[in-house]
């Protein structure tokens, strides 16, 4: 079985016979070597529940050591994040914020379910050591991707590409990718979007982990309920062994762990399934570790086994088939095999296998624009351009894994998403870094976002983003479009208008008002008016805005002496206009001191 590759040696053999007893413990309720009844299946619906033979992972390696002897604190005690403690209970700043978040989301959507966030740190942990120890970048995005070796039949199961190397990067076969380890085929039906930034990225810690969290709550499990919490983790790698060492961590985190600083989590002893290479096909020596075998217990050694464990590849081993067979055990002593019929054949000493060469690493010689169209949204909209640029060798190759940082520069509060000035985010296999959504504030006007590539010598890269301000390209009235006062009055309506941009209402779009003769010209010097901060006539506002709902509300009118039809005529950002009359009829009443000159209008 592919997760009988992932087992690591305890580090001495009295901590061993400890925790092999805490696992026993764990799983008293299963027979030796037995799956729990129902396993990876039980009443959930059949469209929302992994077939029983199904995994997350496709069954990859994981880091299989134990917890510390040493709980990290009293039972019950978790919720409380002690500030100190065994390295080994520590959990990335980052990491952990994306557990917890996805326990509150799925608290909403499946209450049914009650999923401990403690679960999702207990699967991350053996998937990727808590990726990679935190190695994530201001988005939660790993700084490079976490790979699982090929899964190709050669030590693990058998799986044809799904994605066409979209998340794994290969076209052949796939891999489980990210720090909660999917396969591509299983996070094309439960990847997530948890950051809001418009993809769902199994790199990302954020996405991952809501994945996880839904795909462990499929159907109607209840993980308070033990045989489904056992179901669940058995479906994300269908392992006994598996469960065990999943169920061990999660009592550990249970009663006790801690925040870290990104990047300083500690990462499980021996090299772990987590991006072994392209070309890795890792399997286990015979005798340097547990035996293969129902009824084997995580931790646990053979008897007389080296206290390492073995190296893929190692002279004198075999390989293991899909099933956990080998292709044949190399001759006693590792000389070479016998020929077929008994004939003799003249040992030759055993040679030293060569060192692959190294692939010359490609150096990033400059970044370039990889988006094709301007950055520019409306004030208080989200940008529906991302910045990106390309990272490229001399030959103008992509070079995949380099840390790019986005930075936000100039006088703007346009952010990025989760209100960050700044996000570092790595080179994909086509050599593009792309940055998180910005959002943008209500300052219009240009500002630079800025890329900078964590290379020496490499110059940054600047791209203009432009916020223009919020626009309605009509209005309507609220109310009558002809209104009448008497001369020294003041008009009985107020004035309501609301103002649409492509049929949906328009907030916070800028107004202005004029007070007109019948003709149209302006300013002028008599007729109805606006009263101004000092109380004095005036025929004209700027500065005006429309409400949350797109509308726009205009202080009272007076009319003067002077008897005519005059306009009001208004204007919002972006072309909305609207004429309404103002008639003022009738003898003179003695209000306003303001008096007309003049002729009144015709």
């Amino acid at each position: 079985m592919a997760a009988q590759f992932g087992r690591r040696l305890r580090r001495t053999a009295t901590t061993t016979a400890v925790a092999a007893a805490a696992v026993a413990a764990l799983s008293a309720s299963q027979a030796p070597g037995a799956l729990p009844t129902g396993a990876g299946g039980g009443t959930q619906s059949a469209d929302d529940t992994p077939p029983p033979d199904s995994s997350a992972t496709g069954n990859s390696p994981y880091y299989t050591e134990l917890p510390p002897l040493t709980t990290p604190d009293k039972p019950g005690t978790s919720t409380d994040l002690p500030a100190t403690g065994p390295a080994e209970a520590g959990i990335p700043a980052t990491v952990l914020a994306a557990y917890k978040q996805a326990e509150k989301e799925l608290a909403k959507s499946k209450p049914g379910c009650n999923l401990p966030w403690q679960l999702l740190a207990a699967i991350g942990k053996v998937e990727s050591g808590q990726a990679r120890g935190g190695r994530v970048d201001a988005g939660g995005t790993t700084i490079s991707p976490i790979l699982g070796p090929v899964l190709n039949g050669n030590g693990f199961a058998n799986i044809p590409d799904t994605d066409n190397g979209e998340f794994d990067g290969d076209s052949a076969h796939d891999r489980a990718v990210g720090p909660m380890q999917f396969i591509p085929s299983t996070w094309d039906k439960w990847g997530q979007d948890a950051n809001g930034d418009g993809r769902r990225d199994p790199n990302n810690i954020y996405d991952a982990a809501l994945a996880a969290a839904n795909y462990l709550c499929a159907g109607s499990r209840d993980l308070s309920v033990q045989a489904d919490l056992d179901r669940a983790i058995l479906s994300y790698n269908h392992s006994r062994e598996y469960l065990n060492t999943v169920l061990t961590w999660f009592e550990y985190y249970k009663k006790g762990t801690h925040e870290v600083p990104d990047g300083t989590g500690v990462l499980p002893v021996g090299t772990g399934p987590a991006d072994p290479g392209p070309s890795a096909s890792p399997s286990p020596s015979p005798g340097t570790g547990p035996t293969p075998g129902a009824g084997s217990t995580p931790g646990a050694t053979t008897p007389g086994a080296s206290p390492s464990p073995g190296k893929p590849g190692a002279p004198g081993t075999s390989s293991p088939e899909p099933g956990g067979g080998s292709t044949g055990p190399s001759t006693p002593g590792g000389g070479p095999t016998p020929p077929p019929g008994g004939g003799s054949q003249t040992p030759t000493p055993p040679s030293t296998p060569e060192k692959p060469e190294t692939p010359e690493t490609p150096v990033v010689k400059r970044i370039e624009k990889a988006g094709k169209a301007a950055l520019t949204a409306v004030a208080g909209g989200r940008f529906t351009e991302r910045a990106a640029v390309r990272a490229v060798d001399a030959d103008g190759r992509p070079v995949a894994g380099v840390p790019v940082r986005f930075q936000i520069v100039g006088d703007t509060d346009t952010r990025f998403t989760g209100g960050k000035l700044q996000v570092l985010v790595p080179t994909g296999k086509d050599g593009v870094a792309t940055a998180l959504t910005l959002q943008a504030g209500e300052r219009t006007g240009k500002f630079t976002v800025r890329a900078t590539a964590a290379v020496k010598d490499v110059a940054v890269l600047d791209q203009t983003a432009t916020v223009t301000a919020r626009q309605a390209d009509a209005l309507t009235a609220g109310g009558d479009t002809a209104l009448t006062a008497a001369p020294g009055t003041a008009f009985t309506d107020r004035v309501e208008a609301t103002a649409t941009y492509r049929q949906a209402a328009a907030p916070k779009v800028a107004a202005t008002a004029v007070i007109t003769s019948e003709d149209g010209a302006a300013p002028l010097d008599k007729g109805p008016y606006f009263k101004g901060a000092d109380g004095s006539p005036t025929r004209e506002l700027t500065g005006l805005t429309t409400d949350e709902n797109g509308v726009l509300r205009l202080p009272e009118i007076f009319a003067d002496t002077t008897t005519g039809t005059f306009l009001l005529r208004l204007e919002t950002e972006g072309g909305g206009t609207l004429t309404i009359e103002l008639k003022v009829v009738g003898e003179p009443a003695g209000g306003p001191s303001e008096e007309p000159t003049g002729e009144p209008a015709a």
